[in-house]
């Protein structure tokens, strides 16, 4: 199987190799083990990992799968993530849309070229409006994992919340590859439910002209066992392996660009509207 090489490591003009981002030291992002929020993040893994199930998961691809909950744009549904906060999220505690625009800004900086991946940075998250139509944030929010087969020991709270949820207790599901063949590939593979499968699937329904790494990238950014974990690497096929360094090259942004120095939303509105209107333009089904 083949990995492929996206060249010379061009983040690190935004993101050179020292042992702090935005004055934080590395190792204090994705902190599960003590902090100001670790109540609220444990809750809602302990939620997550209880009621996410096969069945769970089938039910809410078929609900959504046929993007027919509202009609919007990309700056409309920007600007409704400025009502969520990620309760999942152990490094921050301010709205969504500024970490859009943080995501974002980063990878223009260090990718001047690639004005796809400056809105995948924008786009990334919208899929947390679910949040606001009624769904609990444990079915939004929070690093993904496979259903249907055995929990890797990378997964977040892997041995402290899982005891309730029936699929860990079904030979069907509890062994390594569970209900999947060896390297079938993720796109075989049914994931924990929340916003990267939903914004996957609003950008395959309404046909965004983006190239195939920025579905890629979007659906499978919270994936943290296995793009940073090094698990789940038993279904991953040539393809997932071809993408696997985009994710990890999207993923310095998403994680080391999270501070308290919010930017300023409608200075860069103009931007960021040149390339909606370039890649997915008007009223999109969500």
């Amino acid at each position: 199987m083949k990995v492929v090489n996206v060249g010379y490591d061009p983040s690190e003009i935004y993101r050179p190799d020292v042992q702090e981002e935005n004055g934080k030291p590395k190792e204090d992002f994705r902190n599960f083990k003590d902090g100001p929020l670790m109540e609220r993040v444990f809750k809602t893994y302990l939620q997550m990992h209880t009621n996410q199930t096969v069945e769970f998961v089938r039910k809410k691809n078929e609900e959504y799968g046929g993007c027919g909950l509202r009609r919007m744009t990309i700056m409309e549904a920007l600007d409704l993530l400025d009502n969520v906060v990620d309760e999942s999220d152990p490094d921050v505690d301010f709205p969504n849309s500024f970490h859009a625009y943080q995501t974002a800004e980063g990878i223009r900086k260090a990718h001047p070229d690639k004005d796809w991946f400056h809105l995948v940075g924008l786009l990334h998250d919208m899929g947390k409006i679910l949040a606001l139509v009624g769904e609990p944030q444990w079915a939004v929010v929070g690093d993904t994992f496979p259903v249907g087969c055995q929990v890797q020991s990378s997964v977040v709270f892997h041995d402290s919340t899982f005891h309730n949820n029936p699929d860990t207790k079904n030979p069907l599901y509890n062994t390594r590859h569970g209900m999947y063949h060896p390297n079938c590939g993720l796109e075989n593979v049914l994931m924990s439910w929340g916003h990267d499968e939903y914004m996957y699937k609003v950008m395959k329904y309404n046909q965004f002209s983006l190239p195939q790494e920025a579905f890629y990238v979007v659906r499978f950014h919270s994936f943290y066992p296995w793009h940073t974990g090094g698990d789940y690497m038993h279904l991953c096929n040539e393809e997932d392996l071809r993408m696997l360094p985009w994710v990890k090259e999207f993923n310095k942004f998403d994680l080391y660009t999270k501070c308290e120095d919010l930017p300023d939303p409608q200075s860069l509105k103009p931007y960021y509207q040149s390339l909606i209107d370039k890649y997915c333009p008007g009223q999109l089904c969500w």
